[in-house]
Order: C-alpha cells, then sequence, then structure tokens
C-alpha cells in the first residue's frame, strides 16, 4: 500500500520540517509514503468559500479514482492509535492501492472534497494549525506501524 499525503501550502517552521524529515525517514521503513504540497492560493483577498473552492479543484487533480481519501477535520471521527493502526491495518488487508490523507487549508474544505472523501478523521477535538497537523498525523503513523509489527515504541 502508498500512503500519499496531500496537504496546502509548505511548511515554513523549520522545527516542523524537521519533525517531518525525520517521521518520513522512519515510516519509508514500513510502508511507501509520499507528500504532495499543493501552493498556497496567492490571492488573499478572495473569499473563505472561493479559496477553499479552488484548493477543492487543485487536491481533486491530484486524486486518482481509485484512491481511498480521508480528510483529516476536527469535526471527523476520534480514533485512539490502537484503533488508528487498526485502520491502517484493515485497509493493508483490503488491498487499498493508494491511502490518501488531505490536510486543508486554515478554512478547512470545499463540499466537493467533502462528497469525494471515504472518510473523516479528527486528530483531537482541539483545533490545531494545519502545519502542525502534518507533524501530528505522521508520527500516528509511524506509531501505528510500530503497533501493527509489535515494535516497542507506543506504551498502553
Amino acid at each position: 500500500m502508498q500512503l500519499t499525503i496531500i496537504m496546502i501550502g509548505k511548511t515554513d517552521k523549520s522545527y516542523l520540517k524537521e519533525g517531518i524529515n525525520e517521521y518520513i525517514k522512519r515510516i519509508k521503513k514500513h510502508i511507501k509514503v509520499e507528500l504532495n504540497i499543493i501552493p498556497d492560493i496567492k490571492n488573499k483577498q478572495l473569499s473563505q468559500k472561493i479559496r477553499k473552492q479552488k484548493e477543492g479543484e487543485l487536491i481533486l487533480s491530484r486524486l486518482e479514482k481509485t484512491d481511498y481519501v480521508i480528510l483529516l477535520d476536527e469535526k471527523g471521527e476520534l480514533k485512539s492509535s490502537l484503533e488508528f493502526a487498526r485502520f491502517l491495518q484493515n485497509k493493508m488487508n483490503i488491498s487499498v492501492k493508494n491511502l490518501v490523507f488531505i490536510i486543508g487549508g486554515p478554512y478547512g474544505f470545499s463540499h466537493d472534497i467533502y462528497k469525494r472523501s471515504n472518510g473523516v478523521i479528527a486528530l483531537s477535538k482541539m483545533t490545531f494549525s494545519h502545519q502542525m497537523v502534518r507533524l501530528i498525523l505522521l508520527e500516528q503513523i509511524y506509531r501505528a506501524n510500530t503497533i501493527i509489527r509489535g515494535e516497542p515504541y507506543h506504551h498502553e
């Protein structure tokens, strides 16, 4: 299975870049992972609705019909680390070719992106910056892979 993480905008904080690179390196020992960065919409005068729509069009252009798409959204389903590991294991077991996680911009997702998704997951009831979510998601993907393999990273 391939994991793809689509995100709006580049990561500009060096401490986040360092953490993201560390977890990408760790994850690649277990599974293929690719970051797909969509540039920020530069026109800051656009309304939130129009920005979400334009971001949505760019996201949709990066998806294949067979992709299994999960949105990261604070209104999504909460999962423990063990539940998230079981979720990933299930997608591997049913031979999902490409599991795509999408991290939206600061205003969330357009209606079309919600329609295209196969599910919505929340990392917390709290709100995080979309740049922080990248690092948190990658750490949880790494944690899930160590749980699946019985490696000593996660402690119950």
